[in-house]
């Protein structure tokens, strides 16, 4: 059993897919060792384990959506993608989504993974509530108003549990447009990047830091904040003239619906369509995020490494995320720019590179994202991380016996 992109092969020594809380919470309690696995979209090892491995690609439960309230209760390997249609039929949205509709949420809030917008937390701030099955085979609840322990569970790792379900916070459907603009001039991005990442309620920058442009901007705007007429240029980019994937060889064919078309928000917010689900993708990820105040020099350091980066990489995107309060969240308390690379399928040559790279954006406290590939040492992390003593303690309290505890956590927590 392998993971989206095929570089980790799983190590489990068996391998259960439960069709209930109840059957979850039985197999945890009686397992030693125990990891879940959603839509298996981590590069790395967070979710292996040499015990029982729980799939969770049956979601138990329905969406159950609270007009009144404004959340939806939702079973947590639900993708992102089932989720947004089933909003949809209820007449609601959420405040954002990721660039691929095809991951399960538990696995996107537990990691921290965001989409794109200043004005835009990571998807983790949805959050209102959050279940778990413990290391005892408890099943227990979080609320926001919890406090600190809400705060350090959210993005957990899990290290503290296997989420079973969330409530997130949801709000009256949407409809944006989405347009992609060619070749903006690196001269503006550098000059007055918060301008050119807040000209939008999404903006993302596809580039491999050659030359002196941008290949593509894209830009995606709510209608009842823009209804139009669409803009004729971006900061001197161009409008495209036809439908673009992000890499300029790739046909578009499975990317969300561009040339300023409004459609509903779940089909315009991510890159790529809910349809086309991917069996595998052929490359591998990082990422890293900072301060935005430090965006220009970051990108200015990244693009000092232009010629090392050719041989190996795809392409890289350039989006923001608005700073949010949970204890691991690469957002916390700063609001970011992320750095994301899509690297070709070529590991050791990757991983040889990445200490190059983290050094060139260490100075401005870079964070990775916790499911893709990075060699940030954990000496380095609870530096970049204020309450990460208080992680420490919370997972000895939650999981005294390291029940969900891989080589992964060993790693971070050392």
């Amino acid at each position: 059993m392998k993971n989206w992109a095929g570089n980790l092969e799983y190590s489990a020594a068996s391998v259960e897919r439960p069709e209930s809380v109840e059957e979850l919470a039985e197999l945890v309690g009686s397992a030693q060792r125990v990891k879940a696995l959603g839509s298996r979209h981590c590069f790395n090892d967070v979710a292996d384990t040499d015990g029982l491995q729980v799939v969770l690609d049956r979601p138990a439960g329905s969406v159950e959506v609270d007009s009144e309230r404004r959340v939806a209760r939702v079973p947590g390997g639900i993708t992102y993608g089932d989720l947004g249609l089933a909003l949809e039929r209820e007449g609601f949205a959420l405040h954002n989504m990721a660039s691929l509709p095809h991951i399960s949420v538990a696995g996107a809030v537990q990691t921290g993974t965001h989409g794109s917008g200043i004005s835009n937390p990571a998807l983790a701030s949805a959050v209102k509530a959050v279940e778990f099955v413990r290391a005892s085979g408890e099943v227990e609840r979080l609320e926001e108003g919890d406090g600190d322990e809400f705060l350090g569970s959210v993005v957990g790792l899990g290290a503290l549990g296997i989420v079973t379900a969330l409530e997130l916070a949801v709000e009256p459907t949407y409809k944006v447009r989405q347009q992609v603009f060619e070749d903006l001039p690196w001269e503006t991005v550098l000059a007055d990047y918060d301008a050119v990442a807040g000209d939008g309620y999404s903006v993302s920058l596809f580039t491999d830091y050659a030359g002196d442009t941008v290949p593509q901007v894209w830009r995606k705007v709510r209608l009842d904040s823009e209804p139009g007429p669409a803009p004729s240029s971006f900061f001197g980019a161009r409008p495209a003239t036809r439908a673009r994937h992000p890499l300029p060889e790739m046909d578009a064919v499975n990317c969300t619906q561009q040339l300023d078309v409004p459609g509903p928000w779940l089909d315009r917010l991510p890159h790529f369509r809910h349809e086309f689900t991917p069996s595998a993708g052929d490359e591998l990820q990082t990422e890293y995020l900072l301060p935005r105040s430090s965006a220009a020099e970051a990108l200015q350091a990244v693009r000092g490494l232009a010629g090392r980066l050719a041989p190996l990489l795809f392409v890289s995107e350039v989006r923001t995320i608005a700073a949010d309060e949970f204890w691991l969240s690469p957002s916390y308390r700063q609001d970011s720019v992320a750095l994301h690379f899509t690297w070709r399928p070529m590991q050791s040559e990757v991983e040889a590179f990445l200490p190059e790279l983290e050094a060139a954006i260490a100075p401005f406290a870079a964070r990775p994202h916790w499911g893709k590939l990075f060699t940030v040492p954990s000496a380095d992390l609870a530096v970049l991380y204020p309450r990460f003593a208080d992680f420490r303690e919370l997972v000895a309290k939650r999981d005294p016996d390291g029940k969900f505890r891989n080589a992964y956590l060993d790693r971070i927590l050392a």
